[in-house]
């Protein structure tokens, strides 16, 4: 891969970190259920700390022609709890969760997005370090996507039969 290339592919990779951060930074202000708060919260850390750490390594090939992996990028760790996302109570009130299933239906797309770029992007890398650093990145994405799905998932059925919706 060439400079320009990977330079473009970080662009693009920085550019969707800071999407990530915007979007469950306003989901987690948004939400009334306390844990999903406290989630979306670590969610939102871990993808500024995605975002300044490809900055760092956008300025590495910049100045230097290659990744600067002195420094591992670190994974926040997100909250462990029964359900990944909400507590038990939001089924207290399941007729008026629209705004969180929103939420884990557009941070699904978000990190099913993100996934199949850095899956891309470590195709593409020239060295096995570049290679990791990617696959780390799609692995950890992958796992936001998974705990996403789980959610909705879980919640569907009652959602659904509380709003008398009608599956198409």
């Amino acid at each position: 891969m060439q400079k320009d290339e990977i330079l473009e592919g970080l662009k693009k990779a920085i550019e969707a970190e800071l999407t990530g951060y915007q979007f469950y930074k306003n989901a987690a202000q948004n939400v009334s259920d306390p844990q999903a708060k406290k989630t979306l919260e670590a969610m939102a850390r871990e993808e500024m700390g995605h975002f300044n750490y490809l900055r760092k390594q956008y300025s590495s090939i910049l100045e230097k022609g290659d990744y600067d992996f002195k420094e591992a990028l670190e994974k926040e760790e997100t909250p462990k709890q029964s359900s990944p996302i909400f507590s038990d109570e939001i089924r207290s009130r399941i007729k008026d969760v629209h705004f969180e299933v929103s939420v884990l239906s557009i941070g699904m797309k978000l990190e099913q997005d993100a996934v199949a770029f850095y899956k891309e992007m470590a195709q593409k890398a020239k060295s096995e370090e570049a290679r990791a650093f990617y696959e780390q990145l799609a692995r950890w994405e992958q796992g936001h996507y998974e705990a996403f799905a789980r959610e909705l998932e879980a919640l569907k059925d009652d959602y659904w039969a509380a709003n008398s919706f009608v599956p198409m």
